[in-house]
């Protein structure tokens, strides 16, 4: 699951939501050194990652792509999913999306300082572009494949994946549904967990 998905899967509580995304940047033990409630947004992110890696629809979407990709593949399928949850929004949300994601860039900024260091680094960027909001649309997804296939020295070739996505564009949406229903029940069994320690 891609930023879009971690956000959404946190809940309401804003703490647990910061957690969530910014987790990718906190490594092994070192979430232990934030307030419980950020603590609770790490471990709800790796479950998360856990449980999609190891889900059979999320594996079957990866196949697709794998004999172009190699190992790519999962990175690719997790910006794919956040496509189908952005463009197919209103399914999931009453908030407006354009709003659900203005609202969440303000939070980040009134918790700044809290953030690590690579995320202060990449969110004016984020905020500008609004990535939440772009992945809504294939152009907006391809440009942020284009930008991770630049980090990767452009040996990924993740920019050339829009192409599967348009061609395959059914099989993917249908997968992605599936998937995000169970993924939706365990989040919300894993946060009733972590919210009763």
């Amino acid at each position: 699951m891609n930023f879009l998905a971690h956000i959404y899967l946190s809940g309401d509580n804003d703490q647990i939501r910061i957690g969530n995304f910014m987790a990718d940047s906190i490594k092994g033990k070192k979430y232990l050194k934030y307030p419980k409630e950020l603590q609770k947004g790490i471990v709800l992110h790796r479950a998360i990652d856990y449980y999609t890696d190891t889900h059979p629809v999320f594996r079957q979407s990866t196949q697709r792509l794998f004999s172009s990709y190699s190992h790519y593949s999962g990175i690719i399928v997790d910006i794919f999913y956040d496509h189908f949850l952005a463009a197919n929004w209103r399914n999931y949300s009453e908030v407006p999306l354009e709003k659900y994601t203005l609202d969440f860039y303000k939070l980040l900024n009134e918790n700044f300082e809290v953030l690590p260091g690579r995320v202060k680094n990449f969110l004016p960027y984020m905020i500008k572009d609004n990535w939440l909001l772009s992945y809504a649309s294939i152009e907006g997804i391809e440009k942020v494949l284009s930008g991770m296939n630049r980090r990767t020295g452009r040996k990924s070739n993740m920019n050339e994946a829009t192409r599967e996505l348009k061609e395959y564009y059914p099989e993917f949406k249908a997968e992605f549904e599936k998937f995000f229903e169970d993924i939706i029940q365990f989040s919300d069994e894993k946060l009733d967990e972590l919210n009763k320690k």
